[in-house]
């Protein structure tokens, strides 16, 4: 009997053993009788990690976050382990613990996910300093944020996805927050100007201390450990607060793989990266050895990719991917289109395809905003070819299946917009605008664009 030994409980892992427990318990597969291990030092059970946001403001209980009942593990024979795992020893073939343990294993994946990145600044590692990745991050924050007479100020350091989470999460408890961000313009690196613009001014709008084009220089502390105030580089300014929130980005957490190089012949070694390097079938140099999720990282990026996606979607499909090739249909990893969503306080984030921070010599854009300044649409295309690359939404909600074969068919960036109204997501009786954005269009374009009257019907219908 195969044991699999699957080194993290997020959702590549546990996507992971539920496919490997589905297509090895088929009567005509022909990888029968799997024993199945899922070892993680974060929590007992699986949760939905993006969830926890909703957790610290309210919105649910922790237990909510966990899509399977407790006893769902053992009616599918998937042994769960609380454990740090120290090293892995590859030519044995096993784990060793943080407590001793060791753990045999036949096929092994690792689907450790992220930690939050550290560049060496003092303070770092004080009481209430934190990120906002793992279910100790959320403990933490009840523990010195649980309201604004504990906590009477928050500063947060970086200015990604998870940053403006915990914006919000620390805005919803009232707790003063202020924002360091080193771009000159929020996520700057990824959204082009007007839609990153859009978002400087929801941030303020919510009350948010944003600064611009500052970097973190020290945390100090109190008498006691804790943080007591932040110094910015730039101006030597100190703030003070009694929690920071370090959200610059993440990294594969992949240390433990580190120290088990010292313990295993060179031949034998794990090769990494920033993350665990894998093939194209999420295969390791080591025989037996994948990597999925976070962690994993592609010797060359797929398509326009990165090699390292910290996306949850893309996290699911490796997990499905490696489950297959461990039960006998080998297959390589194909993610498809790229596409992504956010949420930055009341304004929705959406993108399909590649709309880069700045276009490339072939390419084309067209911006259209809505006159309060809180939606928009942005649609980059081959200015040669005229075929739609991708597509940005801020405040209104398109359909991932239009646009995943909409990109499939490499159609033209006139069809999108003929038929830009069945792309429309959002709820019956919202304002559409599709007549205005094809109208700027075709002004600015000096082409005659026309809605398709499917389209204009649903228009007039919901006006």
């Amino acid at each position: 009997m195969d044991h699999i030994v699957i080194i993290g409980n997020g959702i590549s892992g546990v996507t992971a053993a539920r496919h490997i427990r589905k297509l090895s318990d088929t009567e005509t597969s022909s990888a029968q009788a799997k024993k199945i291990t899922i070892v993680s030092a974060e929590t007992d059970y699986f949760f939905s990690r993006t969830a926890l946001m909703y957790v610290y403001m309210g919105h649910m209980k922790f237990e909510h976050t966990q899509p399977y009942e407790n006893w769902f593990w053992e009616k599918n024979n998937i042994n769960l382990k609380k454990g740090y795992v120290n090293t892995v020893e590859t030519t044995s073939k096993t784990l060793q613990f943080a407590n001793g343990d060791t753990l045999q294993y036949d096929k092994l994946i690792i689907a450790t996910g992220s930690k939050p990145n550290k560049f060496g600044w003092p303070g770092q590692d004080l009481d209430g300093v934190m990120g906002m990745y793992h279910k100790q991050d959320l403990d933490n924050l009840e523990k010195y944020a649980p309201n604004n007479k504990v906590c009477k100020h928050a500063v947060i350091v970086g200015g990604g996805l998870i940053g403006i989470e915990l914006a919000e999460m620390l805005h919803s408890r009232h707790i003063p927050v202020t924002f360091l961000v080193r771009e000159h313009s929020f996520w700057d690196a990824v959204l082009p100007k007007g839609e990153s613009a859009m978002i400087n001014r929801e941030i303020l709008k919510n009350g948010i201390d944003l600064r611009l084009g500052v970097n973190l220089k020290e945390i100090k502390a109190d008498e006691n450990g804790q943080v007591k105030s932040v110094i910015i580089e730039e101006t030597g300014e100190e703030i003070d607060c009694n929690v920071v929130g370090l959200t610059a980005g993440v990294s594969p957490n992949i240390d433990f793989l580190k120290e088990s190089e010292t313990r295993t012949e060179p031949g034998r070694r794990i090769e990494t990266g920033r993350g665990v390097k894998v093939n194209r079938f999420l295969e390791t140099n080591i025989p037996d050895v994948y990597a999925i999720g976070d962690c994993a990282e592609q010797h060359e990026g797929i398509d326009q990719r990165r090699p390292i996606e910290a996306v949850w979607y893309t996290g699911r499909m490796m997990g499905e991917t490696v489950a297959q090739t461990i039960c006998g249909n080998r297959i390589a990893y194909k993610p498809g289109h790229w596409f992504n969503s956010a949420k930055f306080f009341d304004i929705e984030y959406q993108t399909y395809g590649w709309v880069w921070a700045q276009p490339k010599k072939n390419e084309a854009r067209f911006y259209w905003e809505h006159h309060k300044g809180n939606k928009c649409i942005h649609i980059n295309y081959d200015k040669n070819m005229r075929e739609f690359i991708g597509i940005n939404n801020l405040g209104i909600r398109m359909r991932h299946e239009f646009f995943d074969k909409v990109l499939t068919e490499k159609r033209s960036v006139d069809y999108v917009l003929e038929h830009l109204a069945d792309a429309n997501f959002d709820p019956e009786f919202y304002k559409l605008h599709e007549p205005e954005i094809v109208a700027k269009f075709n002004q600015e374009n000096h082409t005659n664009i026309q809605l398709k009257k499917k389209s204009w019907k649903r228009i007039f219908q919901t006006s």
